[in-house]
């Protein structure tokens, strides 16, 4: 079967050769761990059910988590092992079953969930490049999605993440994650059960891009639209081939963002302390869980 699942439409047969995202045909993961540096409604007291799949269909210059996405790192498993995973989280005592970087392997998620779909939230995190398609595949398996919203702007898309289309690809399927989830719902501790949240990076000297994206989302998506405001970039992978980007964010930077955010009125958000900028928060991929 060839394959279409992402916006980048290779139309191969990953069992004979993989397409852009590097992935085989067969499900791979790199790690499977309680994560607690998600938002704390995502990750509250006893963690978020992690299974970091290997690939991605973005090429992000500045990716923390390169190991997976460009030398896809990670082991091949079965869609049977990823539902005894799905158990295994759940029976740790996970809030959720967090999905992270998803888009290249819905089919197969979608069989995993058929044989065993928890008690607790499935979360869709995504890098935002996913066909609409895809999205209405997983409506009834999902109940949290939690995308990136990276840019607006075609020629930062294309330089720093290949992919020039990138807002007209997210802005959809942001879209159609809303109009799955529509209302944000939560338990009584606090933690999300229902819902979508957008995230959005900040990245240095791209204040005026961060602030077209809140723009839109307050524009298009409403007020009362989750966003998280993400000051976490650090300088990685390729980052030191773009001098403009090769640094860590400055405070002001990232406090303008978040003044904006307030000045067009959005009403629900989070923030991070730019301490969070720093290498003891991206996780050993060692194929630990899996």
């Amino acid at each position: 079967m060839k394959c279409n699942l992402c916006p980048r439409k290779c139309n191969i047969d990953r069992a004979v050769q993989p397409g852009f995202c590097g992935a085989p045909k067969n499900l791979k993961v790199a790690k499977v761990s309680l994560h607690f540096w998600e938002e704390p409604v995502i990750s509250g007291t006893r963690g978020s059910g992690t299974v970091f799949f290997s690939g991605c269909n973005l090429d992000c210059v500045f990716c923390q988590n390169y190991e997976l996405s460009h030398e896809v790192f990670g082991k091949e498993i079965t869609v049977q092992r990823l539902a005894d995973i799905f158990k295994e989280l759940e029976k740790k005592g996970a809030h959720n079953i967090n999905l992270v970087t998803p888009s290249h392997y819905v089919d197969k998620i979608i069989e995993a969930l058929d044989i065993y779909k928890p008690n607790i939230p499935v979360v869709y995190n995504s890098n935002g490049y996913d066909t609409v398609e895809n999205i209405q595949k997983l409506k009834g398996y999902v109940d949290i999605y939690l995308p990136d919203f990276k840019y607006v702007s075609s020629e930062l898309s294309g330089k720093y993440s290949g992919a020039k289309n990138y807002f007209e690809v997210a802005s959809a399927s942001i879209r159609e994650m809303l109009n799955q989830q529509p209302v944000n719902e939560f338990d009584e501790n606090g933690m999300m059960t229902k819902g979508v949240i957008i995230r959005h990076m900040v990245l240095p000297g791209c204040m005026s891009d961060s602030c077209q994206v809140l723009d839109y989302i307050k524009d298009n998506f409403g007020a009362d639209t989750y966003v998280s405001i993400m000051g976490q970039y650090t300088p990685y992978f390729c980052a030191n081939k773009y001098p403009e980007i090769d640094r860590k964010l400055k405070p002001l930077e990232y406090k303008y963002v978040i003044n904006h955010f307030i000045k067009i009125g959005l009403k629900n958000g989070f923030s991070q302390d730019l301490t969070s900028a720093s290498q003891e928060y991206i996780p050993p991929f060692d194929l630990e869980g899996v």
